[in-house]
C-alpha cells in the first residue's frame, strides 16, 4: 500500500504519516525507486498511534510501546503495563497541578473584579 492509500484508508494526512515515520512509529518499505510501501497491517498501526497520541503520550513513549501490542487489538502486553501506569500517574499529577493553577488564577480574577467594582471586603 502506498502512502496516499494509507492516508485515504486511515483519514490521516500524508504529512502526519511522514512525521510518524520520522519519529520511528511507522516503518514503510522502500521500493527501488524510493517510494514508500506499507504492509497490510499499517492501518492498524496508525490507529494505535492515534489512540496513544489521544491518550496524551509523547511519541518517544509511543515508540517504546509499539512493539508491545498483544495481537491485532488495542491491548498491550503485561510487561509494559507498569510503564503505562507510570504515564497515567504522571498525567494525574499534571491534572492536579493544572487544577491548582486554575484555582489560583480564578481567585486572582475574583479578587481583581471585587477591587474594580468596589466590593472589597473591609476587615
Amino acid at each position: 500500500m502506498r502512502i496516499g492509500d494509507l492516508a485515504g484508508e486511515t483519514g490521516v494526512s500524508v504529512r502526519l504519516l511522514r512525521y510518524y515515520e520520522e519519529q520511528g512509529l511507522l516503518e514503510p518499505h522502500r521500493t527501488s525507486g524510493g517510494h514508500r510501501h506499507y504492509s497490510a497491517d499499517a492501518p492498524a498501526t496508525v490507529v494505535r498511534i492515534r489512540m496513544l497520541l489521544a491518550a496524551g503520550l509523547p511519541t518517544k513513549v509511543i515508540r517504546e510501546l509499539m512493539p508491545c501490542f498483544a495481537g491485532d487489538g488495542p491491548e498491550l502486553e503485561a510487561c509494559v503495563l507498569e510503564h503505562v501506569r507510570g504515564q497515567l500517574a504522571e498525567l494525574d499529577t499534571r491534572i492536579s497541578e493544572l487544577h491548582q493553577a486554575r484555582t489560583s488564577l480564578s481567585d486572582l480574577l475574583d479578587a481583581s473584579v471585587r477591587v474594580q467594582t468596589g466590593a472589597v471586603d473591609v476587615l
